[in-house]
């Protein structure tokens, strides 16, 4: 890494971390580079943006991309007018932030692609090895092809994931910032235990959701989620990505909310179902085995154990109690944009034989969600050095009941 340290101190931004934490994680995907055999890595995904270079803002509707290199520090490259927060959020000096003209944008007779592509040559990128992440959000089949036309005799490899890997055992500082989105969601849980009652619209808790994880926690602010609040209830909560409407809660009705806050982009999400009325036997014999492959699933998620130990712990009471579950228990999560905020790396299931290593965090996931019945409880998990997993938030693993 070039002068990264003296490029980052010449200048007094708000920057989310320090010279050391950024130079860790470029030096780490300079290595995969290394071991994948690329000269040069176009990096789409704004999480692995922001997380290689500071970069945050709301400009992920239009191309843009880090490109990471052997030796010098990192080119933000993007629409002209977003360099304006480029300079401002990123930890390199301005003249590593490259803007495209206006003319780009949604056009049918050019493509931002065909932009950098000149701006790689320029820099003697035009024969190279390229990494690019195929299989994301952000990178279209088009923007592939531009960029593959307009770069003859470059080799684009596909580089997916390789940056998300990097990301997956959290620094102390990354930690703390996770503790911190804790306290909003454990914030968010405690509020709608109070407000949600048989009668209220669904959108008027949900406005509250978003004041409380905006508002924050003990003078730490609350960034927007990468996902929006979910609250099937009901018949719906066989569903497990819906989202609101003005109908109001209903006694005999169990309801999960899928929520999490977020600090500095970080979360640590947290799911709680609330029942209004009294549940039967059959929801409540399945909160018991949830909560208990819950309890198994935490006691087994150990450094050297396997994804795939949580997830045989999960199922064993569920398969007792008669609930057949087919979907993974829990994904990585960390510092994220929309749409998702996994980290798309490991799935706590039992094909997943990836082991678990210090510092890993994941959101242990384990939704029921039945034929005309729903129930999330869930937990925001870190791997420790020693001992079985910590949770990121303390509020009781149950069904709620409010009669």
């Amino acid at each position: 890494m070039m002068d990264t340290a003296m490029t980052f101190h010449r200048f007094h931004k708000d920057l989310p971390f320090t010279a050391e934490e950024y130079g860790r994680r470029l030096a780490a995907t300079r290595a995969a580079m290394e071991r994948a055999g690329l000269e040069a890595l176009l990096v789409t995904d704004p999480s692995n943006m922001a997380w290689l270079t500071g970069y945050d803002g709301w400009s992920f509707y239009v191309h843009q991309g880090v490109i990471i290199q052997h030796d010098a520090d990192p080119i933000w490259w993007g629409r002209l007018q977003d360099s304006n927060g480029a300079v401002r959020t990123v930890w390199m000096a301005d003249d590593c932030v490259w803007g495209y003209a206006d003319s780009f944008v949604q056009s049918t007779e050019c493509h931002p692609m065909q932009d950098l592509a000149e701006r790689l040559a320029y820099i003697g990128l035009d024969t190279a090895r390229l990494g690019v992440e195929m299989e994301n959000y952000y990178y279209s089949a088009k923007a592939h092809a531009a960029l593959t036309a307009a770069l003859p005799n470059a080799v684009l490899k596909d580089a997916t994931a390789l940056v998300n890997w990097q990301r997956g055992a959290k620094s102390d500082e990354e930690i703390l910032f996770m503790r911190r989105a804790a306290m909003i969601s454990e914030k968010i849980v405690d509020g709608l235990m109070e407000r949600v009652e048989p009668g209220i619209p669904k959108n008027e808790v949900v406005a509250q959701v978003y004041v409380d994880a905006l508002q924050g926690v003990d003078g730490h602010w609350g960034d927007y989620p990468a996902i929006v609040p979910l609250l099937p209830s009901g018949t719906d909560a066989a569903a497990p990505h819906l989202t609101w409407d003005g109908r109001p809660f209903s006694t005999g009705e169990a309801t999960f909310f899928e929520i999490s806050g977020c600090y500095r982009r970080y979360h640590a999400p947290l799911c709680r179902t609330i029942f209004l009325g009294k549940p039967d036997d059959t929801i409540l014999r399945a909160e018991a085995a949830l909560v208990e492959g819950l309890e198994a699933g935490l006691d087994v998620a150990r450094a050297g154990a396997r994804a795939c130990d949580i997830a045989a712990a999960l199922a064993a009471p569920l398969e007792r109690a008669g609930i057949a579950r087919s979907a993974r228990c829990g994904y990585p999560i960390g510092l994220s944009y929309p749409p998702d905020w996994g980290e798309r790396t490991i799935s706590l299931r039992a094909e997943d034989q990836t082991v678990l290593q210090p510092g890993m965090t994941f959101h242990f996931m384990p939704g029921l969600w039945m034929e005309d019945w729903g129930l999330e409880i869930t937990e925001s998990i870190l791997i420790r050095e020693d001992g079985p997993a910590e949770t990121f938030c303390n509020r009781p693993r149950k069904l709620y009941v409010k009669p």
